[in-house]
């Protein structure tokens, strides 16, 4: 049976992997832009292609370059807040009962001295809990540390987290991974855990020799219990393994993927595989804002292309809701439709 677009928005979603800093409608965008009077390209389609990633990129490296632009958008509390409300809106209009937005403060702070730690936390905490409000979605907050950052910076970041933990469900390391090791960063990650704060790791996105050693070390030593993306797993048997033994989640976000070039098709990506190996997956949408896209898409992608069926997806929802860091009260909510 054939799906329509409607009827897998219809179905009922718990989100684990979505970016609240790339996840800014377009009609935002270039509102604020005006407002701000940023340096644009006159012509709409060179607009959109300041700001958008439509086609695939070269690689991962290309696509993060592009968030940049987005970036100098996030420059007062109020948008913030504005963007908190709107993702969160967004995801409703996708049935997404359940959603963890991450973010990564050092990102935001760029370039952006009017801001701070806390500014940044609250306003987007005052988004979320509008939406939580007026639109019944329950929502949670991951802290990302950048991987690029030095590790000074990275260990000032983390103890904020730990300082605010009541405000996060977890902590995340993410960027480009490329000659950025994780092993440098065990100790923060360690200390988060201490603090009672769950973890999950972008690992394993980029195709590299080295993916499958950067999510088992991800998991060994960081602490991760889910893993961002993790795709290059398929290559590397003993980290299926790894990630069926301990039932750690991938978090799988297959537009992104192409757009990235993780995988060079959507029929290559190797989500159908994994999920057939009983390895815990997800679906996310990861950058909708940049990517111009929607949880949907994935959903799509998965149904016509892989063939998952509404079973399927009620089984990766399931798995979402299980593995999710949101709290016990907040979960109870949903349990009737995933448990």
């Amino acid at each position: 049976m054939t799906l329509s677009t409607a009827q897998l928005r219809s179905i009922p979603k718990v989100e684990l992997h979505r970016h609240l800093d790339c996840s800014m409608r377009w009609s935002t965008v270039t509102e604020i832009a005006k407002t701000l009077k940023m340096d644009l390209s006159s012509h709409p389609v060179h607009h959109r292609k300041d700001f958008l990633v439509m086609d695939p990129m070269v690689n991962l490296e290309a696509v993060l370059k592009k968030f940049l632009n987005t970036q100098k958008i996030l420059s007062s509390e109020e948008i913030l807040t504005r963007l908190a409300y709107e993702a969160s809106e967004d995801a409703y209009n996708e049935n997404t009962v359940m959603v963890e937005f991450r973010y990564a403060p050092s990102f935001i702070l760029d370039g952006h001295s009017n801001l701070s730690f806390e500014k940044i936390l609250s306003a987007f905490q005052k988004g979320l809990d509008m939406a939580e409000e007026k639109l019944g979605i329950s929502t949670g907050l991951i802290g990302i540390l950048q991987r690029i950052k030095p590790l000074n910076e990275a260990t000032k970041i983390m103890d904020q987290f730990c300082e605010h933990k009541s405000s996060f469900v977890g902590v995340d390391l993410a960027d480009n991974e490329e000659g950025f090791d994780p092993l440098p960063f065990a100790p923060l990650f360690q200390k988060a855990k201490k603090q009672g704060l769950h973890i999950t790791i972008h690992s394993g996105e980029s195709p590299n020799v080295q993916a499958g050693q950067w999510i088992l070390d991800s998991i060994n030593h960081l602490g991760a219990q889910r893993i961002g993306h993790g795709i290059q797993s398929i290559h590397h048997p003993k980290v299926i393994q790894t990630l069926i033994d301990q039932n750690i989640t991938l978090e799988i976000c297959p537009y992104s993927n192409w757009l990235t070039q993780a995988f060079p098709t959507f029929e290559s990506h190797p989500i159908k595989n994994l999920f057939n190996q009983n390895v815990p997956i997800t679906l996310g949408a990861d950058d909708p804002g940049v990517f111009t896209s929607s949880l949907t898409d994935d959903y799509e992608i998965a149904h016509r292309v892989h063939g998952f069926t509404v079973d399927d997806f009620k089984k990766v929802n399931q798995t979402a809701f299980k593995a999710s860091f949101l709290p016990e009260a907040k979960k109870k909510k949903w349990e009737s439709l995933f448990l």
